[in-house]
């Protein structure tokens, strides 16, 4: 009697499918850090311009975000957010 190798349990699936988790973890952790620097922004009354939230937004650096999150909790405008980047 031969085997069935069924292409969900080969090794290679698991492989792929198991990237596909780590960008889905990767893609949500960088969800969360935009949405608390907006937050923390939002929390504090610091009003934030559709500018500063396209460039939040568009992040993909999750150091800078956390950098970010670290000047929301003191600036006094959204613009600082970005000094000296």
């Amino acid at each position: 009697m031969t085997a069935i190798q069924y292409f969900w349990r080969h090794p290679l699936a698991e492989q792929v499918r198991e990237e596909g988790r780590e960008e889905g973890r990767e893609e949500g952790r960088l969800h969360e850090c935009r949405e608390m620097v907006l937050r923390i922004l939002e929390w504090r009354s610091v009003p934030v311009s559709d500018a500063v939230r396209e460039r939040v937004n568009d992040c993909t650096d999750l150091g800078r975000l956390e950098v970010w999150a670290q000047r929301a909790v003191h600036a006094k405008d959204a613009e600082e957010l970005f000094a000296g980047d």
